[in-house]
């Protein structure tokens, strides 16, 4: 280390005590999240979305070699394949578990922003914060899904089911599929951890149909572009009881 470099270190760590530094780096790692999604969205604005996520093909496998390479070396963990070594070996019960954590991780971080922008500026504009986000982010997993499965860009129905299997809904809530005819299905969530946790609470269903419209639809088309949604039922809809919410997905020669 050159003595310039030296001298930096001394500076910027003159008064960060060893608890400091560790939530420092985490920081650190929220910045690159942040500004990872801040490229995405600027790149989506001059090129659109479809562009955004071609570029997003190229940049994030090569973002993530030279990221996990860094930080492997730095806390001396060997890598296998480009995994993490102990994340790998991990046993399949804890890494099963381990994801679903990430899971109710997820949806809790939509829930805190929900409530961020609910207990600043109302449910009307919550809601409409919420709508969006499902605009992007549900044909954004879809695109992940796809790429971690090789599913194709027409993959059909069979596709489609195999995507909504690999969501982070499905493991955390419990969904079901029923066949409907040669060219259509039915998806079902019978349990919701949202709509469920609320009847817990002895509160009313969250209106979540708005929101489920632009979900299941944009999920759906980015699977498959001949594939139509319908919703059957989802709250404030009236629903049976073995299930939240219901979509019929047909397959338009």
């Amino acid at each position: 280390m050159s003595a310039d470099l030296k001298e930096k270190e001394k500076t910027w760590d003159a008064d960060l005590s060893q608890s400091d530094l560790a939530r420092a780096a985490i920081e650190m790692y929220h910045c690159i999240l942040a500004h990872h999604m801040i490229w995405f969205m600027e790149v989506e604005h001059q090129m659109g979305f479809d562009e955004a996520l071609n570029i997003l093909s190229d940049a994030y496998p090569r973002s993530y070699s030279f990221q996990i390479n860094r930080l492997a070396k730095a806390l001396g963990i060997e890598l296998v394949d480009g995994l993490p070594k102990p994340l790998v070996e991990l046993p399949r019960e804890k890494l099963l578990n381990l994801i679903d954590n990430i899971s109710i991780n997820w949806l809790t971080n939509d829930g805190v922003w929900f409530q961020a922008v609910e207990f600043k500026h109302g449910m009307f504009d919550a809601k409409r914060c919420n709508d969006s986000c499902w605009v992007r982010f549900s044909p954004f997993e879809a695109w992940a899904i796809k790429r971690f499965r090789g599913l194709g860009e027409n993959s059909g129905l069979e596709g489609l089911k195999d995507a909504l299997e690999h969501r982070m809904y499905a493991r955390i809530n419990v969904q079901s599929f029923e066949d409907d005819g040669p060219n259509s299905f039915v998806f079902r969530m019978n349990d919701c951890r949202v709509q469920s946790a609320r009847k817990k609470q002895k509160l009313d269903d969250y209106p979540c149909k708005s929101a489920g419209l632009i979900e299941y639809q944009t999920f759906s088309k980015s699977i498959d572009a001949r594939i139509k949604t319908e919703c059957i039922c989802c709250p404030p809809d009236d629903h049976p009881d073995d299930c939240y919410c219901a979509w019929r997905f047909t397959l338009i020669e």
